[in-house]
């Protein structure tokens, strides 16, 4: 389904306030509001308001909206309200989002704080966008950075029709707080938590836990492993965390619906917000080796930006969860310079959300190894748990035959020590030896006053 812009855009703009609130050392709320009186107006109201670090001018004066969606009826314009910790007022501003270049952005008359001490932004817009599609949608969107599981953060969503009777609608939305995640947690750790969090609900819903299948956090096998490097273009950490956690589920069980079935669908982060697989990211998965840890990739397949592993051979109760996140460990800071002197704007928070960042090479190659590090992880806590039925087969074909081979050693060599007399000085053959080199040997220890079955008895 096509996204409208305003769509679009109300999106980016509860990622972008996610993103304040995440860089804020303070607990934060954030707000997502939609409203409507259908008698005096029949556009749809979106409210954004966040108690983060405050934002900047940077965020809306290079953003580029599509206004090809006819359908929309939007006349992009937005209101803005932003503060920062140390401003003693609050600065407003409107925003055209059809103009470029400075000219889309009036400065409007500032509010006093009246001394009081705090942070935080407000963006507002309207437009005709169907109300239920967007609430479907901003939903859909809060279920999925829940997994990113950042503990300061509470999200409140409402929508409601002033002229309908009972059509208000309320989710607050929390990170998880057990004590498998504490605040003090690592970022893999809080990822690795929200992924447990996520495949612990019913179906993947987040809505609400499904006891019937879990009951703990005990059945679940999970692997992390995370991969940094230098980032020389802007002299920064890059980062990519890989998390995977393996769920064994009764088969008996069949009111625990999966979207996509057995399939794999892999959770992709990039900068603290959720986004489409990558192609370049699809193809490193590819290039795995998976069978080294016992699993069998059968495809891969791109469904809207989302990418699904079939497997091949996997047990019927088993499934397969993967989540990575791409990002940078610390942004940097830019100018503002242009716009202090524009509008006489007192800006004193010196971090800034990027732009978007084009996947890399880097990327490519931190992903590899981030997969391999949580498979790795895996397979030293769950040493021969998590293979598929074709490698638990082979792993056990493996070993009778071994078995067999040894017994098979064992007789011969017996049977050949006991058709001896005591005067031979054949030597009998060695167990996990090459006939070329046992014909070696022969000579060397022709000339030795060992017995064979003495030599014998020292290898076993």
């Amino acid at each position: 389904m096509e996204f409208s812009s305003s769509q679009k855009l109300c999106l980016h703009l509860i990622t972008s306030a996610y993103q304040r609130c995440r860089l804020s050392d303070q607990i934060c709320r954030l707000a997502v509001g939609l409203t409507r009186s259908s008698s005096s107006d029949p556009s749809l109201r979106i409210s954004i308001s966040d108690t983060g670090i405050g934002s900047s001018l940077e965020e809306f004066q290079d953003l580029k909206v599509s206004f090809t969606n006819v359908a929309d009826n939007w006349d992009g314009m937005l209101s803005i309200k932003t503060t920062g910790i140390s401003d003693s007022e609050i600065h407003n501003y409107q925003i055209n989002l059809k103009e470029s270049g400075s000219s889309r952005i009036t400065r409007l008359p500032s509010d006093t704080k009246n001394g009081a001490i705090f942070s935080g932004s407000e963006v507002c817009l309207s437009s005709f966008v169907n109300p239920d599609l967007l609430l479907a949608d901003i939903h859909s969107l809060l279920e999925k950075v829940l997994i990113l599981n950042i503990p300061n953060i509470a999200i409140q969503l409402v929508s409601e029709d002033y002229d309908v009777p009972e059509s208000r609608y309320e989710k607050v939305f929390l990170a998880n707080t057990s004590e498998q995640s504490p605040i003090s947690a690592s970022s893999l750790e809080q990822l690795q938590s929200g992924l447990e969090d996520y495949v612990l609900k019913h179906g993947n819903n987040l809505s609400s836990k499904c006891n019937s299948c879990f009951t703990s956090w005990e059945e679940l096998k999970v692997g992390s492993g995370v991969a940094c490097c230098t980032e020389n273009r802007l002299h920064t950490e890059l980062v990519m965390e890989a998390v995977i956690v393996i769920s064994n589920m009764s088969i008996q069980n069949t009111m625990c619906f999966r979207e996509y079935g057995d399939k794999t669908k892999v959770l992709y982060f990039k900068d603290f917000s959720p986004c489409a697989m990558p192609q370049s990211s699809v193809k490193a998965l590819k290039g795995i080796d998976w069978k080294r840890y016992g699993l069998h990739l059968g495809s891969i397949a791109e469904l809207d930006g989302i990418a699904l592993l079939e497997w091949e051979n996997l047990p019927t109760d088993t499934h397969i969860d993967i989540v990575l996140h791409s990002y940078l460990k610390q942004y940097p800071a830019l100018d503002r310079s242009f716009f202090a002197l524009n509008f006489s704007v007192k800006i004193t928070s010196n971090t800034v959300i990027p732009a978007p960042r084009k996947m890399s090479q880097l990327d490519r190659n931190l992903l590899k190894r981030a997969v391999k590090l949580s498979l790795d992880d895996l397979k030293d806590k769950h040493s021969g748990d998590f293979l598929s039925s074709r490698a638990v087969q082979s792993q056990d074909v493996g070993t009778e035959i071994m078995e067999n081979c040894i017994k098979e050693k064992i007789v011969s060599v017996i049977e050949m020590n006991d058709k001896e007399s005591d005067k031979s000085k054949e030597i009998a053959p060695f167990l996990f030896e090459e006939k070329d080199h046992i014909q070696e040997l022969e000579v060397e220890f022709q000339e030795s006053d060992y017995s064979p079955l003495d030599l014998d008895m020292d290898m076993f």
